[in-house]
C-alpha cells in the first residue's frame, strides 16, 4: 500500500547535464566549456583564506557596478546570480505567473521545460522550422511570456535582431527573455533593444566566453523595475547567493577585454576551420554562432559515432529526442583537440565504409 506522504512529493523529470567523465586524459567536447583558462587577471588575484569566514556582499555591488560600466547601463538594470541557470530560474518564478502558457521552441535549452514543470507554469513549444529557425509568427498568439536562447542551444542558430524585435512588438504585455549564453561567439546582442522595450530581459553567463563555468556567475540586464522584482524574489529566501571568490574574480574578468576578445576570436577561428573539415567528410550542420557545432551525417548514425568516440575517451553530446536524435553537439576545443577528434572520425568513417 502506498504511503500517504509520498503523494505529496512533487514529481519532476530533472534536467540531464552533459556527462562529467571521472577518467583522466579525455577530450571533453560535450558541455560547451571554454578550452582556454580565464583571464590572467583572475589567476593573479590572491584571495585571503581568512576572508572566507565573512559573508559575501549580498548586493554583489562591485560585480554589478563592473557589469553596468561594461555594458553602459545603470547599475539598477543589472541582476547577478549563481550562473545563468540561477538567474533564469529566478526569472521564471518572478515573471511567469499567468494562467496562459509560456512559449519557447520545441528544440531548445532543455532546462526550460524542467523549470516550467517545477514551478507549475503552463507552457507550449512552437516547433522550429526544418532549418531549426524560429517562425516568428508562432509567437503572435496569446501567451504568458516568451523565452528562448539566441544563439539557440543545441543548434547554434542565431536569429537576427529584426526577428527578436518583431517578437517583442507582438508581445508587449508579457516578459520576453532572451538567453544569450553564447552571444559572444558571433551573434549580435539584443541589449540594443532595451531602451525601446521595457519588457525585455537579456540573460548572460561567465561560463562560456569568460572560461569561468566552475565559479557559477550569471547575470541579467533589463528595465530597473524588472531587476528590482528579481531582487525581491532572491531576497525572499536567500540573500547570500554569490560567494566571495566569484564576486571578486568576476570583476577581474570583466576588466580584461583584450584577453576576452582574444580567446573568443580563437574559438571562432577553430569553429570555422573544424566545420570545413567536417563538411569534407560528409557532415552537415546549420551555421553556428555558438562555441559548438550541431552536426549530422548523411550515412552514419549519430548515436553510433557518439558511443564509438566515448570508447576512445572523446566525449561529445548526443540527445535522444525527437527531430534531433541523429545529431551530435560538438563543443569547440583547442586546435589540438579538434585535430585528434577529426583523426578519430576519419578512422571511424573509413572502417564503416568497408
Amino acid at each position: 500500500m502506498a504511503k500517504e506522504w509520498k503523494k505529496q512529493i512533487r514529481q519532476v523529470e530533472p534536467y540531464t547535464p552533459g556527462e562529467q567523465p571521472k577518467e583522466k586524459d579525455v577530450i571533453k567536447l560535450n558541455t560547451n566549456e571554454n578550452p582556454y583558462p580565464p583571464s590572467p587577471m583572475v589567476r593573479k588575484l590572491l584571495l585571503h583564506p581568512d576572508d572566507l569566514r565573512l559573508y559575501p556582499d549580498p548586493t554583489a555591488g562591485a560585480l554589478i557596478e563592473s557589469l553596468a560600466d561594461y555594458h553602459k547601463v545603470k547599475k539598477e538594470q543589472v541582476f547577478v546570480g549563481v550562473g545563468s541557470d540561477d538567474v533564469l530560474a529566478m526569472a521564471f518564478m518572478t515573471f511567469f505567473n499567468s494562467t496562459k502558457p509560456v512559449l519557447f521552441p520545441d528544440i531548445t535549452y532543455s532546462f526550460y521545460d524542467v523549470w516550467a514543470e517545477l514551478f507549475r507554469i503552463p507552457y507550449e513549444q512552437p516547433p522550429l522550422d526544418s532549418a531549426f529557425r524560429i517562425r516568428k509568427e508562432d509567437y503572435y498568439r496569446e501567451n504568458g511570456g516568451v523565452v528562448f536562447p539566441n544563439p539557440n542551444a543545441p543548434t547554434g542558430v542565431f536569429e537576427r535582431l529584426e526577428v527578436i524585435e518583431d517578437i517583442l512588438k507582438h508581445n508587449q504585455d508579457v516578459i520576453v527573455i532572451i538567453d544569450e549564453a553564447y552571444i559572444d561567439f558571433g551573434g549580435v546582442s539584443a541589449l540594443s533593444l532595451l531602451d525601446r522595450y521595457e519588457n525585455l530581459l537579456v540573460v548572460r553567463t561567465f561560463s562560456k566566453s569568460r572560461s569561468m563555468a566552475g565559479l557559477r556567475i550569471g547575470y541579467a540586464i533589463g528595465h530597473p523595475e524588472l531587476i528590482q522584482a528579481l531582487h525581491d524574489v532572491k531576497y525572499s529566501f536567500n540573500s547570500y547567493t554569490m560567494n566571495r571568490p566569484a564576486l571578486e574574480w568576476g570583476v577581474e574578468s570583466v576588466k580584461d577585454e583584450t584577453y576576452f576578445r582574444k580567446t573568443t576570436e580563437r574559438i571562432i577561428a577553430t569553429r570555422t576551420w573544424f566545420g570545413e573539415e567536417l563538411r569534407k567528410m560528409g557532415f552537415s550542420f546549420p551555421e553556428s554562432k555558438a562555441n559548438f557545432l550541431f552536426v549530422t551525417h548523411e550515412r552514419f548514425a549519430a548515436k553510433d559515432i557518439f558511443e564509438a568516440a566515448k570508447k576512445e575517451k572523446i566525449y561529445v553530446r548526443y540527445f535522444d529526442k525527437p527531430r534531433i536524435d541523429n545529431y551530435l553537439r560538438i563543443t569547440i576545443g583547442t586546435d589540438e583537440q579538434m585535430k585528434l577528434f577529426l583523426e578519430f572520425l576519419k578512422g571511424y568513417l573509413a572502417d564503416k565504409a568497408c
